[in-house]
């Protein structure tokens, strides 16, 4: 068992972490950016350049944890798989997000769906735009793009919000992992469906470039996938779109700048991942005895990956609890490194930058927070807004 003398780790409870992880993040780097954390049963790396160094050595800080929660949830995914093993899995994929293949394919559905999801309550002049926007899009264009064009919003929704609970449930409830096996079964009958159907019928979707490839996947590796797609291709898109549509209504002048430049929005995108981060952690454990940051890690050791915390480290970024458009260094790590970089980078910057953003400024005539309902934000290993009351004149 690793022994850091820590009063701040020792400290750390998960509920104080789901509530706002931020000032423990800031007091973990005071005192150590590697830190055994008792509560979650990890180190936490909360460092930026810690975590930028972990990332360049996949062969010590292996993404194939023992006995990951991801895989009890999932399955065994390419995101917990290295190596050669990894990037088969990867290749067999990455057809159908490539920037080209977003651009010329994708991002015409993505518009279409933003805009019917406007038309639906357009005239009401509220909505909740996390429940009401922010999810179906992101639900509707992951179906889209991964092939589960015959499965809706809410459950595509649900399935992933269970897998994701499933994701982080370090306190082990065992009714969260009762309904994460649900969500999984649930997601095997719709890929299987799917995949059926694919094979007669290949489109751009993820699943059949996954089952059609040169190489192609196995059911089970299909389905594992599948589900890692929905979980964080789903969870990224939305908590950015409502989240950044959150600072930029927070914050006057940072909506000017947008306004002012539509185009801006794409760079509202990056800060806002940058300033709360929707995956915030991803697991890693070592292959042998190690150092980092000045702290000796034993071989075995699981490993937390706080790029929330990295994000905000204040030896990287000037004022960096602040979203500030006019940031000159912008280089967060929100889309991880190495060779786990964010497969879905290019859709998640499509979907939020290029389409739900302007959209909603552009559609919705003043579009403001609702002053009598306050918005709420939770989680720490994936984290963004919960709700987003809002209104605007019709």
């Amino acid at each position: 068992m690793p022994t850091l003398d820590s009063s701040v780790a020792e400290s750390v409870s998960l509920e104080d972490l789901w509530q706002d992880p931020y000032p423990i993040y800031r007091r973990l780097r005071a005192e150590s950016p590697v830190a055994w954390v008792p509560a979650a049963g990890r180190f936490m790396v909360t460092g930026y350049a810690e975590v930028v160094a972990l990332d360049k050595h996949p062969e010590i800080f292996s993404a194939n944890e023992t006995n990951s929660l991801m895989h009890r949830s999932m399955g065994h995914t390419m995101l917990r798989k290295d190596g050669a093993v990894h990037r088969r899995e990867r290749k067999a994929a990455e057809s159908a997000v490539r920037p080209r293949m977003v651009s010329t394919h994708w991002l015409p559905i993505f518009q279409r769906i933003a805009d019917e999801l406007i038309d639906g309550f357009h005239a009401r002049g509220e909505a909740d735009l996390f429940r009401d926007f922010a999810a179906p899009l992101a639900s509707l264009s992951l179906g889209a793009v991964l092939g589960l064009t015959r499965s809706t919003a809410d459950e595509l929704a649900g399935w992933s919000q269970d897998m994701m609970n499933g994701t982080s449930n370090y306190g082990d409830d065992p009714g969260v992992w009762a309904r994460s096996d649900q969500a999984r079964d649930a997601v095997s009958a719709a890929v299987d469906e799917a995949a059926a159907r694919l094979r007669r019928e290949p489109d751009g979707s993820a699943i059949s470039s996954m089952i059609n490839a040169d190489d192609p996947l196995s059911p089970e590796e299909v389905r594992a996938n599948a589900r890692l797609f929905i979980s964080g291709g789903l969870n990224e898109p939305r908590d950015a779109t409502a989240t950044t549509t959150y600072a930029l209504l927070s914050d006057p002048s940072q909506r000017a700048l947008v306004e002012a430049d539509p185009t801006r929005f794409a760079a509202a995108f990056e800060e806002s991942i940058r300033w709360v981060s929707p995956i915030s952690m991803y697991p890693r454990m070592t292959t042998q005895d190690t150092e980092l940051g000045g702290v000796a890690v034993p071989a075995g050791s699981r490993i937390g990956v706080m790029v929330g915390a990295a994000n905000r480290d204040e030896k990287v970024f000037t004022d960096p609890d602040r979203f500030d458009l006019a940031r000159e260094n912008r280089t967060h790590v929100a889309f991880g490194g190495g060779p786990h970089f964010c497969l879905g980078s290019w859709v998640a910057r499509s979907q939020v930058g290029q389409v739900a953003l302007p959209t909603l400024f552009r559609r919705l005539r003043n579009l403001r927070l609702d002053e009598h309902r306050p918005v709420r934000m939770g989680g720490w290993v994936f984290r963004g807004v919960l709700d987003l009351p809002v209104r605007w004149d019709v």
